[in-house]
């Protein structure tokens, strides 16, 4: 029996937060979320949602991951299953035990849930993310010849191979470094198609333009960094 933890990075997040919670399947053993300096209720609402509140200060998508993988490090039993999944609904929860299945049926390292367009609701993603997402990938094919589609933040990797990526982004390049280092590491990776919704509450990232531009230049960066070495 895999034993499956689900890492979510929260910052701001208390009209969404519990209702990701609720909707995680029962096959997951813990639901670690980390609350990334919010200034609203998040933490609160996720402890009674049932959740394992951690506090990580410093602001950061990367920051919050790392944090929740320093937690799990220090348990005495590891998970065999690492989950990330973002805290504002955007992606469907249930959709768990479909993104994490070729890790337990067929032995795949990382898997991707892809947000392709026929299962995206309309306007879920800015123009900005859509082509963002194209680029990345399509350069990431060009110098790596990956099969990605998708920078899609709904993911699960084994986490015995999450350790040895040796993750180290702290802000907007944490998904792009996961799956540039699986290639470097010959891991196996698949995508699994999965349903995406409008968020609840303003992105972060897409909802302003310091943080375009600034995931735009973490993401190319990791690429090119990679396609030098």
């Amino acid at each position: 029996m895999n034993t499956i933890k689900v890492i979510i990075p929260a910052y701001n997040e208390e009209a969404s937060i519990a209702q990701v919670i609720k909707e995680i399947p029962n096959v997951v053993e813990e639901i670690i979320v980390v609350n990334n300096n919010s200034t609203d209720n998040t933490e609160n609402i996720a402890k009674k949602a049932g959740a394992t509140v951690l506090k990580e200060n410093r602001k950061g998508y990367g920051y919050a991951c790392l944090r929740g993988m320093e937690y799990i490090a220090k348990k005495d039993k590891t998970p065999d299953i690492i989950v990330f999944l973002d805290g504002d609904y955007a992606d469907y929860p249930e959709e768990l035990t479909k993104v994490i299945a070729p890790i337990i049926e067929d032995d795949i390292d990382l898997v991707i849930g892809a947000r392709i367009k026929k299962f995206r609701a309309k306007n879920a993603m800015t123009p900005q993310q859509v082509f963002g997402n194209w680029l990345a990938t399509f350069l990431m094919k060009l110098f790596f010849n990956a099969r990605y589609t998708d920078l899609g933040p709904f993911r699960a990797i084994k986490y015995h191979k999450l350790l040895a990526l040796e993750m180290q982004d702290k802000t907007y390049g944490w998904t792009v470094e996961m799956q540039l280092k699986a290639l470097k590491k010959n891991f196996t990776y698949t995508e699994v198609p999965v349903k995406y919704k409008a968020r609840i509450g303003v992105s972060k990232v897409s909802g302003t333009v310091k943080g375009t531009v600034m995931a735009g230049v973490k993401i190319l960066g990791w690429i090119f960094k990679y396609s030098l070495k």
